[in-house]
């Protein structure tokens, strides 16, 4: 149905049209504020543009829903889309560090078919196929396996008293890499408890399930994508065997705060 190696070279390259304005490599990207505390830059334009030029040209059939572009629910009436985070990450990218993706998933009927990150960056490319496993650079991911919660590693910089038996570990600001982290074993359980948007989490999701990680909404529920409102509350990627624990856990929380 598509070029996979044509796919790849697509992302790749939008991968380094961010990584050239990126400051840690020199650039000096224009930055603005698209709402209070909500920054973008001329990087996440410019590589927006290009990956809807030629992913239109690719997959001329699909639709296509980005952080980046006013979004149009009747171009993204049919089966498949696009779904895409031109730079997930812009903090981390505007201010020169490394933890930042160009995030790129094809949806067919809501559910995830091809999810790809490129981190230039971290010089890590991951890629997944529904049913074809998950790769970072080639190599084959299998997610963590911890059987307990207590203990387990989660990418973040606080965590509130009553998660004090978890362990903290690197966070890089992009939520996809987050999410990546459980799918590499680098990390057991990603949480959010706020409402976000597919386009955040659509291409690491699948990679993390590719991998063998449990992945839901914060109330333990399926994914969906391309729904009439592109954000669902909250998403929980963990090692299966803690999935349940942490979804009792966090429940309760998310019913409060949804």
């Amino acid at each position: 149905m598509i070029d996979r190696k044509r796919l790849e070279d697509i992302v790749r390259e939008a991968g380094r049209i961010a990584y050239a304005m990126w400051p840690g490599a020199g650039g000096v990207p224009d930055v603005w504020e698209k709402s209070p505390n909500n920054p973008v830059s001329a990087a996440d334009i410019a590589v927006d543009g290009f990956l809807k030029a030629e992913l239109g040209k690719l997959l001329p059939a699909a639709g296509w829903l980005s952080e980046e572009t006013a979004d149009n629910p009747a171009a993204r009436a049919g089966d498949l889309l696009w779904l895409v985070d031109p730079i997930d990450g812009t903090r981390d990218y505007i201010h020169g560090r490394g933890g930042w993706a160009v995030s790129v998933a094809l949806i067919n009927t809501r559910r995830p078919l091809m999810g790809i990150l490129s981190a230039p960056a971290r010089d890590e490319f991951w890629f997944a196929e529904a049913g074809r496993g998950a790769t970072r650079n080639g190599i084959p991911l299998t997610a963590s396996q911890r059987a307990k919660l207590p203990g387990a590693r989660v990418p973040a910089q606080t965590l509130p008293p009553e998660d004090a038996d978890l362990v903290m570990v690197d966070q890089p600001n992009s939520i996809a890499l987050r999410i990546a982290m459980v799918a590499a074993g680098e990390a057991d359980l990603l949480a959010t408890l706020r409402w976000g948007y597919e386009w955040d989490i659509g291409a690491a999701a699948l990679i993390a399930r590719e991998a063998g990680a449990a992945v839901t909404d914060a109330f333990g529920q399926t994914l969906a994508y391309n729904k009439p409102d592109p954000r669902a509350f909250g998403v929980l990627v963990c090692a299966p065997a803690i999935h349940a624990a942490a979804v009792a856990r966090l429940g309760p929380r998310a019913h409060r705060l949804a």
